[in-house]
């Protein structure tokens, strides 16, 4: 999302290859992304309406042009929003859709054109259908209901939908073909597009580390299909919701209301779903983070209807269970475990046992009262240093809006005077500590400020999820920088020897 280009919003153009070109140049063989997912409530990546469908907002416009699916008016017809350092979710709503209305109508007649047939489309649409049937019926007709429905919570729809009665949803979706057909024709084009994007950055030596979220949203499709997979009352609704506890984020907790699973249900059947969803992460991603994982160990459960996040309760996970089921299921997939937040020594026991590396984030090491376990001396080989998550400020922001005492200690820490670059200086040392795997955000290599922070956890803030980049931000001169402090921490093997790439 935070791409540049002309249309509101990144997606899976000829940015998305640029920006492939840029990491090569730099040296850089991770591009870490937030969940690919629809965005839902306040914009966010993490409350989709679909554990397992694509944000329609990626695919490419210019794409589906060059397909001869839509024309250069069709773009310059709508407003894509006025400002280019952030996306427009209002404005987007309003004209992507509506643009990618047109074109699957153009795709209709273009293949009922080829081949004289109104339902005759490209074998690899019936392949994609195919081998993504177990998520894609239901999310096809979940979406063409919230369009009936005025893209209401599907708690308010009537009830024979509302409660999955087969022969209303058969009547529906015989009455409604044209709209299910759009929402499959979204999600092909997606995984067309994201592929050619994931193939060329495989080429170029670029790995991608994809998110899933732990828990789905209330207003989900996978909500709305899988109820005896959550925890529910004796009227069939949702019990309990999850959240956590007051923190360094929040001193009210965090209250998310998304459902609880129902973990003993789920175990029944070997954890199906989480299998299958794993399943679905290994074809978008080549390394697979883990969101919330200390959820997995214990989960912060709130009665559904609370008022505060603070009436919740630690409740025991599924823990190891899970985890030997996943890795048992995907011996050939790589994890990151987001292990962040209150650590118990079960969960790092946890962690450990995984062998699934874990996250040490700068922003939390230098706390005066205490030697941190993300000190940098502190890290075990097998984990990943990051600066900050989308979760933190920048860099620059922390160590301008930080207490003096923890970047008097920071400083201290680093050997740093008051006059050295105090976020220039922490990225080296990450960069230089023994993590296996060093990440940080655009925007510190940047040297952005507040103004380019990406989400504040438990806020509806405006600019939360919108930040982005410019073409002009992405230099030559940068992936040089890039490069050369990846060389100098030793994090470009054998480098003399490399072919470096020429970006201009």
């Amino acid at each position: 999302s935070s791409l540049p280009g002309p249309y509101g919003i990144g997606c899976f153009g000829a940015e998305a290859l640029k920006f492939v070109d840029f990491l090569a140049a730099a040296g850089q063989h991770i591009w870490q992304l937030l969940p690919l997912s629809p965005t839902g409530y306040g914009d966010s990546p993490y409350q989709s309406c679909s554990a397992f469908a694509g944000n329609p907002y990626f695919v490419d416009l210019e794409t589906l042009e060059k397909e001869g699916l839509l024309t250069a008016a069709d773009l310059k017809a709508k407003s894509w929003g006025k400002n280019p350092l952030e996306v427009d979710y209002g404005t987007l709503y309003v004209s992507r859709f509506a643009v990618l209305r047109k074109a699957y109508a153009a795709w209709r007649s273009q293949c009922a054109g080829l081949h004289g047939c109104t339902y005759y489309y490209p074998d690899d649409y019936y392949a994609f259908t195919l081998a993504n049937e177990d998520w894609l019926e239901d999310y096809a007709l979940y979406m063409a209901l919230k369009v009936a429905n005025k893209m209401k919570n599907w708690v308010e729809w009537d009830a024979p939908y509302r409660r999955r009665d087969k022969a209303a949803l058969a009547a529906f979706a015989a009455a409604n073909e044209e709209e299910i057909g759009f929402w499959k024709f979204v999600q092909y084009k997606f995984s067309v597009q994201w592929q050619a994007v994931k193939t060329y950055a495989n080429e170029k030596g670029v790995q991608i580390l994809g998110d899933i979220p732990i828990y789905v949203s209330a207003d989900s499709v996978d909500a709305w299909v899988g109820g005896k997979l959550f925890e529910l009352d004796a009227d069939g609704r949702f019990a309990r919701v999850a959240g956590c506890p007051p923190d360094g984020f929040s001193a009210e907790g965090q209250y998310w209301g998304n459902p609880i699973y129902d973990w003993d249900a789920m175990e029944q059947d070997g954890f199906a779903w989480w299998m299958r969803r794993i399943a679905a992460a290994g074809r978008l991603f080549d390394v697979i983070r883990i969101d919330h994982f200390r959820g997995i160990e214990s989960y912060w459960s709130i009665p559904a209807g609370s008022n505060s996040a603070k009436n919740g309760r630690w409740v025991k996970g599924p823990g190891k269970k899970l985890v030997d089921a996943i890795q048992s299921r995907f011996p050939h997939l790589a994890f990151v475990a987001e292990d962040l937040g209150f650590l118990t020594e079960d969960v790092l026991a946890l962690v450990k046992e995984s062998g699934f590396p874990g996250m040490k984030v700068l922003e939390f090491a230098f706390d005066p009262s205490e030697e941190s376990a993300y000190l940098p001396h502190r890290y075990p080989r097998n984990c990943v240093c990051y600066t900050g998550t989308h979760d933190n400020a920048t860099l620059p922001q922390w160590c301008q809006e930080s207490d003096r005492a923890v970047t008097d200690y920071a400083r201290t820490y680093l050997h740093l005077s008051q006059q050295d670059d105090l976020a220039q200086n922490l990225l080296r040392r990450g960069l230089a500590s023994k993590a296996d795997l060093f990440l940080a955000q655009m925007q510190d290599y940047l040297g952005l400020g507040g103004d380019a922070r990406m989400n504040e956890p438990g806020t509806l803030k405006p600019k939360n999820w919108r930040w982005r980049v410019t073409s002009e931000q992405l230099t030559p001169t940068l992936a040089h920088t890039l490069r050369t402090l990846a060389e100098e921490a030793g994090r470009l093997p054998n480098y003399e020897t490399q072919e470096r790439t020429v970006y201009e």
